[in-house]
Parts: structure tokens; sequence; C-alpha cells
């Protein structure tokens, strides 16, 4: 046992054990302040060297709602346009030209530069950490979070991110879940099927 302090079960249950990928919405607003509380929130989370890549595009009006819709894949469609917000959570590729800034004490930026695969994978890496830690700093300030991974992330990279470095990774729908639009939930793993000690 730790002699630190811990989230209570509420605050476990609110984050994780309760916590669920909703399909359908209630239709209440989502007020700008609650997206910048939960990126104030994820920022805080460790990146390899700070490098941050994570890139968040909100998308809550109609218009850009409609711009997106092509992109989604069948079911993925009214789930997404139901929702009040949709994130479009991306990488930036060109995350090292910010390590003079996020990363001041040493000079990482040619440990990068020239070096496509490992630009890559760090992008891919930490974005998707941040990714993660960003969903559960939206259930942490109240939001719901439906994650996707069915749409072309081309043709989102196009539509939205042509001429920049910054690519798709996966899209988020935030708001207030309906719960009478949850799907049972599925099974998971006990930590003796998929953990060891070494």
């Amino acid at each position: 046992m730790t002699d630190r302090p811990v989230l209570n079960d509420e605050a476990q249950d609110l984050i994780f054990r309760k916590a669920r990928s909703h399909n359908g919405w209630l239709d209440k607003t989502v007020d700008d302040s609650l997206l910048q509380a939960a990126f104030d929130l994820a920022k805080m989370a460790p990146t390899s060297a700070n490098c941050s890549p994570m890139r968040i595009l909100f998308l809550r009006s109609s218009d850009a709602k409609e711009k997106l819709k092509p992109c989604l894949l069948g079911s993925n469609v009214a789930k997404t346009m139901g929702a009040p917000v949709t994130a479009i959570l991306a990488n930036d590729h060109a995350f090292y030209d910010h390590l003079p800034k996020l990363f001041p004490h040493d000079d990482a930026r040619p440990w990068f530069t020239g070096n496509q695969a490992l630009i890559d994978t760090t992008a891919m890496r930490n974005g998707s950490l941040q990714g993660a830690y960003f969903m559960l700093a939206c259930r942490s300030v109240g939001l719901d979070c439906g994650p996707i991974s069915g749409f072309d992330n081309a043709m989102v990279d196009d539509l939205f991110f042509k001429g920049t470095e910054t690519r798709s990774n996966f899209i988020c729908n935030l708001g207030f879940g309906d719960p009478n639009a949850l799907f049972p939930r599925s099974p998971r793993f006990t930590f003796d099927e998929v953990c060891s000690l070494l």
C-alpha cells in the first residue's frame, strides 16, 4: 500500500470502471471552458523529451461536421453527427521544431531532424498517449467520450490538415452521453490472463 493520496472509489469509477464509450448523446451544449479544462489537465502528462505532438481540432459547428461526414465509415456517421463536439486528435510530425521551447535544457531538435522513421514513431507513440490522457481528462471534468477509428485518415488529413505536417490519429466524440444508447459492456481480461510478474 502507498502512503500517498489516492483517488477514492467514486473518482476511479468516473474515470475508469463506470466510464463507457458513448454512441448516443443528450441534447446538451459543451461549454468551451470544459474543453480547455480537459486540455490543461492532459498537457501535464509525460511525453518523451516533452515533445507533445498532439494537436486537437474541435468540430462544433454543423458546417465543420458536414465537412467531416464523408470521411466517416458506416455506423460512425450517426454517432458523430449527433455529438455536441467531435475532436480530431492528430499528431504534428514537425513536433521537433518546438523542442527548443518545450525541452530547453538540451539541444534535442537534432535528435530527430533527417530521421523520418524516428519522427513518425515518436509522433504516433506520444500523440496516442496524449490522446488517451485527454480522454481521461475529459472524463475527469464531467464529459463523456466516444472514440472512433472508423474513418478515412487520408481524407481527413486532406480536408483539415493539408499543407501541414499534422496527421490525424483518431476521432473522439465528446458531450454528455445518453445511457439508453449504450451497448452492454464487453468482457475484459483478468490480470492473470495477460500480465506476468518476473
